[in-house]
């Protein structure tokens, strides 16, 4: 039902996104120099974390995979899921999916859009707050800029829908890294 709430930004992400690639489709500098072969133009990658301290334990795994149109345009989907747990204080999981934009104006020099709807699930223990259980869906548009080396780019991104009671990340800016093969 929230998903609903923001289909105005799928739309005009996805509008975005296909202008963006009708409007880059004239350079004929293509990845797959030899073929058109779908498969060739597309590349798998993601991202995984880890994260402990005392009593604390956090765990995400991101696979994504995106299609280059050329060397300055992709898109593509993402899958994710997040578990974390603070010993006797609380429980969360995080599923989700996304739809990436990517655009490189030099080699370099990347700027992505990112948009995630995700499920979230919270579980406080009950010694130590009452009535904070939560489940709901939280959507965020990620407008990013990164700095690109071969199949590699680290960069920060902005959640322009950032709500600081609901959302699953502490700030609205977030650093990034990405890799596809």
């Amino acid at each position: 039902m929230l998903f609903l709430t923001y289909k105005k930004y799928v739309v005009k992400y996805l509008l975005f996104l296909s202008i963006l690639s009708c409007s880059f489709s004239g350079y004929t500098q293509n990845i797959s120099d030899h073929s058109s072969n779908f498969w060739s133009n597309v590349q798998f990658g993601g991202g995984l974390g880890l994260g402990f301290g005392d009593g604390f334990f956090s765990a995400t795994i991101a696979p994504s995979a995106i299609y280059r149109f050329n060397d300055f345009v992709a898109t593509g989907v993402g899958l994710n899921y997040s578990f974390s747990e603070n010993k006797d204080v609380f429980k969360s999981s995080v599923v989700g999916a996304s739809l990436l934009g990517l655009f490189n104006p030099l080699y370099e020099i990347q700027l992505s859009t990112e948009f995630q709807q995700s499920y979230v699930n919270r579980d406080f223990d009950q010694n130590f707050v009452t009535n904070l259980d939560d489940e709901y869906w939280y959507p965020a548009l990620f407008l990013g800029v990164g700095y690109t080396t071969n199949n590699i780019t680290f960069g920060i991104q902005y959640d322009v829908l950032y709500n600081r009671d609901r959302s699953i990340y502490s700030e609205a800016w977030l650093p990034f890294v990405r890799v596809f093969f």
